[in-house]
């Protein structure tokens, strides 16, 4: 796939919600099922209405075929969210989320939206603290320097997505503050970054 040059080396999306499908989430089986063997693991045995953590894929693959129910996690939750919505609005940190939240939250809603109580606000919530987040990841840019940049809370999505600007400013950065006479500058030695 021909991608542009800044985005060359960065996840696609596909890719990021890859990584994100091992994290854990809880079904309640539909179905009597013996325990799975899998390379990662074994699952199972499982008994309905007994509860179940398996990793997202396992989920998906087990609701697409109809023997299980996903429980949404609790970050999901309309007020949840609606809190998490007022919090970006009214904090300059982003508020703690999962580091998969984005990626989780579409495959639930696109795979298992039955699932999920109140679905339709809930997909809108989501794409509300999405817009606040950018906003927020963009109002950041006023405070960019070539040395130090801290976002703490962003999900792999959200860096993932800003990664190719920022890399670029802070390059742009670094190099208007070069001295241009060896030894002119006020950092010596090595440059770490924190």
């Amino acid at each position: 796939m021909a991608l542009p040059k800044p985005y060359r080396f960065t996840f696609t999306p596909a890719e990021v919600e890859f990584l994100a499908e091992n994290e854990p989430i809880t079904i309640v089986p539909l179905h009597r099922m013996d325990t799975l063997q899998m390379i990662g693991g074994y699952y199972g045995p499982f008994r309905p209405p007994i509860k179940q953590k398996v990793p997202l894929w396992l989920a998906l693959t087990l609701k697409k075929k109809q023997k299980c129910q996903i429980q949404p996690p609790s970050w999901m939750d309309p007020e949840r969210l609606q809190a998490n919505i007022e919090d970006e609005a009214n904090r300059p940190a982003f508020s703690a989320l999962p580091f998969h939240y984005m990626e989780i939250a579409h495959l639930l809603l696109d795979c298992a939206s039955d699932d999920i109580p109140r679905a339709d606000l809930v997909r809108t919530l989501l794409r509300d603290l999405r817009e606040r987040r950018q906003a927020k990841a963009r109002q950041g840019l006023q405070t960019l320097d070539p040395h130090y940049l801290q976002m703490d809370n962003l999900g792999l999505m959200e860096m993932n997505e800003i990664r190719p600007f920022f890399t670029k400013s802070f390059n742009e950065l670094r190099k208007l503050e070069q001295p241009s006479v060896p030894g002119d500058s006020q950092m010596s030695g090595s440059t770490a970054y924190q």
